[in-house]
């Protein structure tokens, strides 16, 4: 015989389950310095060569813009994110059926009993079903934010990446932005919109008092998770 393990443990188990998953869920909110900033090496400086017009060390570009093509250049990022979806369905089925057997006969005598037939029978069927539902979704996202090059990828687009933090009365907000971004796109001025930047991972969140208010507690999550409706 097994022993039966008593309710209040199987309550207090599930509840103990419930905050190690609230504890997992909040351990794994982004924290400063996940996109750290991307830093050049500084290059040894060549030697200085005397009586040469031309130095290495000095040299100025002429015919070279100021869009981002380094390690450690910035770009400016123009987020102009706008999602919107809508779903609807509609069904609606029914059917009607009738079944009449007729008045059996036995010995081809209809049985009958004070003049009626007494296994004449029929039935009838009605079936009918509607269900309707419908979804819809749509979020807005604008700002700037600046980020550094951080690899320069073999066929020459650059993958970059970048934060910003605000320090709020309440709490922090930040967004982090990385994704890979193809030169030709980079604007005069040295910026790019976030829909051509490819591969985009685009976080806007924040921590402290009110994002806390917003969020359902620890139980609650747990039973939504694996208890959904």
């Amino acid at each position: 015989m097994h022993p039966r393990i008593p309710r209040p443990a199987i309550a207090a188990a599930i509840a103990a389950i419930g905050l190690a998953a609230g504890a997992c869920s909040s351990a794994v909110d982004r924290q400063p310095g996940d996109y750290p900033a991307a830093i050049a090496r500084t290059p040894a400086p060549p030697a200085a060569e005397d009586g040469a017009i031309y130095r290495p060390t000095s040299a100025i570009t002429l015919f070279e813009d100021n869009k981002a093509r380094r390690v450690g250049d910035t770009i400016t990022v123009r987020l102009a994110e706008r999602t919107q979806a809508s779903k609807s369905a509609s069904t609606d089925a029914k059917k009607n059926s009738k079944t009449d057997t007729g008045a059996p006969t036995l010995l081809g005598t209809n049985i009958t009993a004070n003049g009626k037939d007494i296994l004449s029978n029929d039935w009838e069927t009605s079936q009918e079903f509607a269900g309707k539902g419908s979804s819809s979704q749509s979020n807005s996202l604008n700002g700037n934010i600046t980020v550094t090059v951080a690899e320069i990828l073999p066929n020459g687009n650059l993958l970059v990446r970048g934060e910003k933090w605000l320090t709020l009365n309440q709490g922090e907000e930040y967004v982090q932005v990385s994704g890979i971004v193809r030169p030709a796109d980079i604007a005069v001025d040295n910026s790019i919109p976030s829909y051509k930047v490819a591969d985009a991972r685009i976080t806007y969140s924040g921590n402290g008092v009110v994002p806390d208010a917003n969020r359902a507690g620890l139980i609650s999550r747990f039973f939504m998770k694996f208890w959904p409706l």
